[in-house]
């Protein structure tokens, strides 16, 4: 008689189920990407990491950058929408949604080691793979436009000023995020993000009307 949670059968029909290996393989080829870059990806450690074979890799993915392409798509476009999109989504007031998804943003020091991982693969592979490219910037065009649309919603109810260039405000927004978030990951210190986010709070600040820039 076997022992507990030893079933032969059992196990190989937890190896075999296609969904987990696929999702075990886009997670390890995420903390992989994430870790080395995509270039740099080493397929043998990300089939050692999901605990894979090479086969199973090529039943699910016809190439790296297959992998890579899903990562983008199943992995950091998810992410980005639960941080960026969904916070945003019929709120109340979208100067305080705005300001509580910038101070949400991550500052420890593992974080901002490895820091964005979409701005990472954006400046590494965006000059060098049109799909890359194009996938990536599905993702900013989403981010960008859910700030730009709770900031008209804003101005509608006048919590917004109405001068306030709603799509130039996102671009900014995103530009500052990432753009502190490379000088954090190029000076490895969580300070220059935390500074980071103090400033880009401020300025969020700056775009209520006149006597309604309270401050949360």
């Amino acid at each position: 008689m076997l022992a507990a949670g030893k079933h032969p059968k059992r196990r190989a029909a937890r190896l075999r189920n296609p969904e987990r290996t696929r999702e075990r393989l886009l997670q390890a080829a995420s903390r992989e990407i994430y870790r080395s870059g995509f270039q740099s990806a080493g397929l043998d450690t990300i089939l050692a990491s999901a605990g894979v074979t090479k086969g199973a890799l090529y039943y699910h993915f016809k190439s790296k950058e297959a992998l890579g392409y899903a990562v983008v798509e199943e992995v950091i476009a998810p992410d980005v929408h639960g941080k960026w999109v969904r916070p945003l989504q019929s709120v109340k007031d979208p100067i305080d949604a705005l300001i509580g998804a910038v101070q949400r943003i991550p500052v420890r020091p593992e974080d901002v080691r490895g820091g964005c991982q979409l701005n990472n693969l954006a400046q590494e592979m965006s000059p060098l793979d049109a799909g890359f490219r194009k996938r990536l910037a599905i993702i900013f065009n989403a981010w960008r436009e859910a700030v730009a649309s709770t900031l008209r919603e804003g101005q509608t109810h006048r919590r917004v000023r109405r001068e306030v260039e709603p799509a130039d405000a996102a671009g900014l927004l995103i530009a500052m995020v990432e753009g502190y978030g490379s000088l954090a990951k190029n000076a490895q210190d969580p300070k220059v993000m935390k500074a980071g986010i103090r400033n880009i709070v401020d300025w969020l600040r700056s775009l209520r009307p006149s006597g309604n820039r309270r401050r949360v």
